[in-house]
């Protein structure tokens, strides 16, 4: 989920499409709040990481 946030930051901005720029924001905080999650061994949807 945060490759694909950074992957839409980075075509919104260089294409001037804002809407895509807003999404990739979004995607990259809540992947990173569910990476932060999982490693302190919480589980997310269910799951437990295993890494």
């Amino acid at each position: 989920m945060i490759i694909l946030g950074a992957i839409l930051l980075v075509i919104g901005f260089v294409a001037g499409i804002p809407i895509l720029w807003t999404i990739g924001i979004i995607l990259v905080v809540v992947g990173a709040v569910l990476a932060v999650l999982g490693a302190a061994g919480r589980k997310v949807g269910g799951r437990a990481h295993w890494y």
